[in-house]
């Protein structure tokens, strides 16, 4: 336990220490590198647990080892274990590792005194892909903005969500999966501890993340293990409140990962699979394709019941939320897959999927011709993807939270990238480098676009200053940002050139998903 005068004394060291570039951990001191401009102080590759190798894999994050020399925290660590799964994430790393849990720190406090915000960033990838050296994700501009910004790695696919029958019964609690979750909470608890000395009030922390970022904020906010450890969350595009398609249950994912163990592996014994080397796993899990299987599961312990159980119980943290999603969440290609869009086809499609609930799916999804049917495909299916899961936490948390509720619809298209010949529009992802400030030079951006980044990275930041996206008092050139409220229409921040609130137009379509996906 460490005593109230070493904090003290350890704050005290770090008021004039920051501004040299050095802070004192509760496990050694670091030392990091300034931004161009010598205003953000940048502290990278930080351990916040232990390695989780040899007898700690598959098992809940570890205490890091102390260190006494100056630890240079001046690259990122390694990014854990992972395939070539997404062709849009460059890394800056010096590679995958199964030693990878370390965390990176941006922040713009001349010293401890600065009592300044902080925001914890969790990456998307799927569960399975991901990493904090990514540029899009870099955390320079945002600290700018007046806060700290964190982001962490967390173990993926069969390292962070491997279940096992015999994972429980050694768990000392009867659970097995999630181990990247409670890295992602181990990381919060570092915060907790050492955040102060980096000029951070460990009292005022905002989580956020993108895709499988954000269905980790819905689980953190849910789990009792990690509710407690900030005071605001931002959702962008995803949640673990259940889509359209049924969770496995834990019993399903121990049968089908012990199936996968003997028949890839060779094994199913835990002994002889935490033998076996990490490149081993990985090259089976990518010869089958398989990673998709390893998943947030509810394990009894991290999450003791579904996380849209807890919510729908009011049991998770009562702290305001701000999420969203994007235009273009899906693609018509799910629908019509080479075809070319056709009512003939739409309608076909819709009859298969929706049975007897045709009619009325066909009423919410509304095409008049075949060009139509382009833009309505892709609304259905980025709504099946990720919106519906995503509306159905502002909602729930609107109705049990017992706090505001902010709301987005991000709209601003990205220019389109060499050899392309169709615009994207507002993909999935293609919020990130907006909210981060770091859009790709190298693209034909539009007049406005770097002004709305501006006012995103502003939203967000402002939101995590006092848990409202407006910050105090008027902000030139920032549109109000009403709340999400039944009172008030339901109004949603259109994020575009200019960003606009305007009450939701498109309700209707997911009060229709969620009756039908009852049924199911």
């Amino acid at each position: 336990m460490i005593s109230r005068l070493s904090i003290a004394l350890t704050l005290l060291s770090s008021v004039t220490a920051l501004a040299a570039g050095v802070v004192t951990t509760d496990k050694g001191p670091v030392s990091g590198t300034a931004s161009a401009d010598s205003k953000i102080h940048i502290f990278k590759g930080i351990p916040y647990a232990a390695p989780p190798v040899g007898d700690l894999r598959w098992k809940a994050p570890q205490q890091a080892a102390s260190w006494n020399t100056t630890l240079q925290a001046t690259e990122f660590g390694p990014r854990c274990m992972q395939g070539p799964i997404y062709s849009d994430m460059i890394f800056r790393d010096k590679g995958p590792s199964e030693n990878c849990l370390h965390l990176n720190v941006w922040t713009p406090a001349a010293s401890a005194n600065a009592h300044l915000p902080v925001m914890v960033w969790i990456y998307g990838g799927g569960f399975a892909a991901g990493a904090t050296s990514e540029p899009r994700q870099d955390g320079e501009n945002l600290a700018h903005k007046g806060v700290i910004v964190v982001s962490m790695n967390y173990r993926l696919g069969i390292f962070g969500f491997f279940t096992h029958p015999d994972l429980a019964k050694e768990s000392g609690h009867n659970s097995t999966g999630n181990y990247g979750l409670m890295d992602q909470a181990a990381a919060l608890e570092w915060v907790k501890k050492n955040i102060a000395a980096f000029g951070g009030d460990p009292e005022k922390v905002t989580i956020f993340g993108e895709s499988a970022g954000s269905m980790s904020v819905s689980a953190l906010m849910a789990s009792p293990l990690s509710k407690d450890l900030f005071r605001s969350a931002i959702g962008e595009s995803g949640s673990l409140l259940g889509g359209l398609q049924k969770a496995p249950t834990l019993q399903e994912t121990e049968a089908a990962n012990v199936k996968f163990a003997k028949e890839d592996l060779g094994t199913d014994s835990l002994q002889e699979l935490r033998a076996k080397p990490a490149e081993e796993l990985m090259q089976a899990v990518m010869k089958n394709r398989r990673g998709g299987r390893f998943s947030a599961t509810v394990d009894g312990y991290f999450l003791p019941e579904s996380v849209r159980d807890i919510f729908a119980g009011g049991r998770q943290a009562h702290v305001p939320l701000l999420a969203g999603w994007n235009t273009d969440e899906g693609s018509y290609h799910t629908v019509f897959g080479k075809e070319k869009p056709s009512l003939e086809l739409y309608y076909a499609w819709m009859a298969k999927r929706f049975g007897d609930d045709a009619k009325a799916a066909l009423a919410v999804y509304p095409a008049a011709d075949d060009a139509a049917t382009k833009r309505t495909a892709g609304d259905l299916a980025g709504d099946q993807f990720i919106a519906f899961s995503t509306w159905r936490w502002i909602e729930m948390h609107l109705a049990t939270g017992q706090s505001k509720v902010f709301r987005y619809h991000f709209e601003d298209p990205t220019p389109l990238e060499p050899g392309e010949t169709e615009s994207r529009g507002a993909y999935h992802s293609s919020d990130i480098s907006f909210v981060f400030k770091t859009q790709r030079k190298d693209l034909a951006w539009r007049a406005g676009d770097k002004k709305l980044s501006d006012q995103m990275a502003t939203y967000w930041s402002n939101f995590a200053k006092t848990g409202d996206p407006n910050g105090p008092g008027s902000v030139p050139d920032l549109p109000k940002w009403p709340a999400y409220s039944v009172e008030d229409n339901y109004q949603v921040m259109h994020l575009n050139v200019p960003p606009h609130a305007a009450p939701t137009g498109n309700r209707a379509r997911y009060q229709f998903l969620e009756t039908w996906s009852a049924k199911q």
